[in-house]
């Protein structure tokens, strides 16, 4: 703080400023902050009024380095930092947490869980494991061993992390549509038209469950899978998903999660199934037409009919894209035979696309 004065119509006026530099012009500015008077009203009350007040702008700044003192940090010379230290800090993880707060997780988690009656914050919780799951993919335990290496509140232990997913399984069905409304709001998701595929993933465990049971697993592997359900949008964001247990085939999935997705998604418009041989059955095929939904599904050459095979073998009309890839398609009906509600066999005839 200085002494200012300042010409008012040919009258001295003194003012205590502030001077400091503008943050977004990176120029000087000034700031009063108290106007004394007119230099030639004070001289009637002190004898040099310039001198008075630079004292008094001398003993505010004392003050204020006072009251305002400089931080010291000591440092113990002996401490020896421990090997179960977290010596670095993650600062690229801000871009997923400015994701996180525009998606409103932060809000989803403090008022589904304000009755819980836990010592845990499930936000808390959920920030590490996804913060984690992407940056650091790993184990529960990993993640809980690794949470200090955010600036997030980590006060908490392994078992909170177990007991917090038990809770976010049963809100499962709401978080999926809180995350589906707030994609549209923040990035324009469109859902005309979405994609709906099936996978599954293994556990590397003997025992089997409810829903791990052992089947066909895409990787070849003997152990219990889990088949899960997936619905994305055009850019390939998922929006729902559902789980099954491993034994479940694929073309049993589709009929109940439609349905269900139909439900609590009410702006879902036309889906396009897409999958390998596992979904091509006819009753699918006839269900997706007949509700305005499309499919992609594979079809082995050497499973198929002696027409399509000898339209594939046939070199006319291909189009070749490189020296090692040729592609043609065509219009071309397919009849399928389904059972209807009296269980009698029905023929429908179908105009696919082949793409070869």
């Amino acid at each position: 703080m200085y002494l200012k004065q300042n010409k008012v119509g040919g009258r001295t006026h003194l003012v205590i400023a502030h001077g400091y530099r503008d943050k977004e012009t990176k120029k000087t500015r000034t700031k009063a902050i108290k106007a004394i008077g007119y230099l030639d009203v004070l001289e009637n009350e002190y004898p040099d009024p310039i001198a008075h007040f630079k004292q008094v702008v001398k003993e505010m700044n004392e003050k204020e380095k006072r009251d305002n003192p400089p931080a010291i940090i000591s440092l113990d010379r002996s401490a020896v930092l421990t090997e179960t230290s977290i010596l670095r800090k993650n600062l690229g993880y801000a871009v997923l947490s400015k994701i996180y707060h525009e998606l409103g997780l932060h809000v989803f988690f403090s008022n589904h869980t304000r009755d819980l009656k836990a010592t845990f914050n499930v936000n808390s919780i959920m920030k590490t494991e996804i913060f984690s799951r992407i940056l650091f993919p790993g184990s529960k335990r990993k993640t809980y061993e690794n949470r200090d290496i955010f600036f997030e509140n980590a006060d908490y232990d392994l078992v909170d992390v177990y007991r917090c997913l038990s809770h976010i399984n049963a809100m499962c069905s709401a978080v999926q549509q809180h995350l589906h409304l707030k994609v549209k709001e923040q990035y324009g998701r469109k859902t005309d038209l979405v994609y709906y595929d099936v996978t599954n993933y293994y556990f590397e465990i003997d025992e089997q469950d409810e829903l791990r049971k052992k089947g066909v697993s895409k990787e070849h592997r003997p152990d219990p899978i889990v088949q899960m359900g997936l619905f994305m949008d055009t850019c390939g964001i998922p929006i729902s998903y559902r789980l099954f247990p491993g034994n479940t085939n694929d073309c049993e999935t589709m009929f109940p999660y439609l349905t269900q997705i139909k439900r609590d998604f009410a702006d879902i418009g036309r889906i396009i199934v897409v999958a390998d041989k596992g979904l091509n059955t006819s009753p699918n095929l006839v269900s997706n037409t007949l509700n305005g939904n499309g499919y992609v599904f594979s079809q082995k050459v050497r499973g198929a009919n002696g027409e399509l095979q000898k339209y594939v073998l046939d070199e006319k009309g291909y189009a070749w894209i490189s020296d090692d890839y040729k592609i043609k398609s065509r219009l071309h009906p397919r009849i399928v035979y389904v059972k209807d509600i009296h269980g009698k066999e029905k023929q429908v005839r179908l105009d696919e696309k082949q793409v070869i």
